[in-house]
């Protein structure tokens, strides 16, 4: 029987363009969980360089790879300074409208 080696999927290794950035940022805010929205992040920062967002957050990176490990909790303002540093501006715009 042939072995079949399969590869481990990394998001990181395919957020080569801000668009691509984008659309994964806004899939994962469209999901409505925070979890998914945290691990999307992580994914960003590995794909921009771990030790690059974290000077640009203003962050240790043993401290943003506690921030973004699973099941962390940050705080608003730790997500607000790890979106500058990656160059991402969130915007809201109304769910459904509204009679």
């Amino acid at each position: 029987m042939k072995e079949v080696k399969i590869a481990r999927f990394d998001a990181a290794d395919y957020l080569d363009s801000e668009e691509a950035i984008a659309a994964y940022l806004n899939a994962a805010l469209e999901e409505g969980d925070p979890d998914l929205l945290v691990a999307a992040i992580a994914d960003v920062a590995k794909a921009r360089g771990i030790a690059k967002v974290a000077a640009d957050a203003g962050l240790g990176r043993e401290s943003l790879y506690k921030t973004l490990s699973p099941g962390s909790k940050p705080k608003l303002e730790t997500i607000f300074k790890l979106m500058h540093a990656l160059g991402i501006k969130l915007v809201a715009s109304p769910e459904t409208q509204r009679a």
